[in-house]
Parts: C-alpha cells; sequence; structure tokens
C-alpha cells in the first residue's frame, strides 16, 4: 500500500517568500530545509510525501517536493493568523522566477488529470492510485531540466 502522499499549495500574491533562495542554495549545499505549511487534512503523519504546487500567478504547477517532518500543529500562518500547520522536509526547491517546473500541461496528461492540482487550502490529499505515476513524472522531469 502507497503512503499518503499531500499536496500544499504556494500563491506569490499572497506570501512572497523572501528566504527560497536562500534555501535552495542550502538544499544544494547538502544542508536540511524544514519549513512550516499550512494544512487543511488531519490526516498528515511524519514520513508522508509532500509536493508544493504554485498558484496565483501565470505558471503554476509542482516546484517542490519533500517529507513531512512533525505531526500537525497549531500556528500562525504568514499572515499572523492561527492555522493547522505542518513541517515539511524538502529534497528538491526549485525558483518559478528562475527554472522551469512541473507545468499543469504535464499534470493535466494521462491519470494525473483526476487531480486538482491548482488547491484553494494547502495541504490536500493526493489521490493514491496517481502517486506512482506523479512521483514517476516528477523524477523524469527533475532529470531532464
Amino acid at each position: 500500500m502507497t503512503e499518503p502522499a499531500f499536496l500544499f499549495a504556494w500563491n506569490p500574491v499572497k506570501y512572497q517568500w523572501p528566504e527560497l533562495r536562500e534555501r535552495m542554495t542550502a538544499l544544494k549545499h547538502g544542508e536540511r530545509v524544514t519549513e512550516d505549511w499550512s494544512c487543511a487534512s488531519k490526516k498528515v503523519k511524519p514520513g508522508n510525501r509532500a509536493f508544493l504546487s504554485l498558484v496565483g500567478v501565470a505558471q503554476r504547477g509542482i516546484f517542490a517536493s519533500g517529507y513531512i517532518s512533525s505531526e500537525l500543529f497549531l500556528g500562525k500562518s504568514h499572515r499572523g493568523k492561527m492555522a493547522n500547520r505542518v513541517m515539511i522536509d524538502f529534497d528538491t526547491l526549485l525558483d518559478p522566477n528562475t527554472q522551469p517546473i512541473l507545468s499543469l500541461d504535464l499534470l493535466r496528461l494521462g491519470a494525473l488529470d483526476k487531480q486538482l492540482w491548482t488547491p484553494q487550502a494547502s495541504g490536500i490529499s493526493i489521490k493514491p492510485e496517481l502517486l506512482p505515476e506523479l512521483e514517476a513524472v516528477w523524477k523524469d522531469f527533475l532529470a531532464n531540466s
């Protein structure tokens, strides 16, 4: 059985994420990069796979991946509101401003079309039957970009 996976959203119109380039550099140098992220699902567990989707701008799609590294906790969002959050340990971070990302066009091919890749809420479940294909497409995309 496949472990659950979750899709998180980043909307740069609402939050700029000023540390993104710094985090990318740290990851390239083999450092652990962990960020807290808002999470709609109450079913997340440490070890679950996480993907980040860029939303709210013209270029949309997946630009990061990693693993959940904490239980769900209540914490302040970037806007100062209390929300359910989790920690994500990243294994891949791309800069959507300067690098290609796994576009919606590619995510709409084949069975992957059955998932909403631009969620309104961050931390939604990815359909379990799609995870093997998503992992394969993501791996192929990273190897060829």
